[in-house]
């Protein structure tokens, strides 16, 4: 380190640093502030946004609750087209897709259930929109398509939601007539801890078909 012998050399070091290195000094607070200020706006924004999202979900929730259903689907793709990146617009496509099939239209319930699948990031809403769609799937007797979404699903990431996927192949299997697979799927969803009495009824009644036709 260079050592000045006086006050007035240092001055004059001083004096000749900031000429050579005050404006990138100053350009780098200047960009400094700027980082910070975009940073503090983005930070307001996003929290300003996600109370709006969340006060209409609020909304969708009430409309929902004392079923007024055209309140519903209107929210429902309001919330959809000004929050679509949040998940609170997942939530509302399941609103919108129950109405519909409260409504018996089930095609329009099952496009909107295959956006749902489609948007959502969070794994186990997917997970919901997905059984629910293939649900829907099964009342339409579209029982192939039901199945190829239940084998597309990425085995890793089923956690609670095996012994469901296990039990709705069981029943689309049943709808096609596929006796044996159906009882392989069911066992497989018991095996899973599905273990609800209407399961159990499931399978006490393709053993009570085999006896039948034996």
């Amino acid at each position: 380190m260079e050592i000045y012998e006086t006050e007035e050399e240092q001055v004059a070091a001083l004096k000749d640093w900031w000429k050579g290195n005050g404006t990138s000094v100053i350009t780098g607070v200047i960009a400094a502030v700027v980082i910070v200020a975009g940073w503090n706006f983005w930070q307001s924004y996003q929290k300003d946004k996600m109370n709006q999202a969340s006060s209409m979900y609020e909304q969708l929730l009430l409309a929902q609750k004392s079923g007024k259903v055209e309140s519903v689907d209107k929210i429902a793709t309001k919330l959809g087209k000004e929050h679509g990146s949040t998940a609170y617009s997942s939530y509302a496509l399941l609103f919108q897709a129950k109405a519909k099939v409260e409504q018996q239209d089930l095609s329009a319930a099952k496009s909107l259930l295959q956006q749902a699948v489609a948007i959502s990031d969070d794994a186990e809403l997917k997970h919901v929109a997905r059984t629910r769609l293939i649900r829907v799937l099964l009342a339409l007797q579209e029982y192939e398509q039901g199945l190829q979404l239940i084998a597309d699903v990425d085995q890793s990431s089923l956690g609670g939601f095996e012994a469901i996927y296990a039990e709705l192949k069981g029943d689309l299997y049943v709808a096609m007539a596929r006796i044996g697979e159906a009882r392989t799927a069911y066992q497989s969803a018991l095996k899973a801890g599905q273990s609800s009495p209407l399961l159990q009824f499931k399978l006490d009644d393709l053993t009570a078909t085999d006896e039948v036709d034996g």
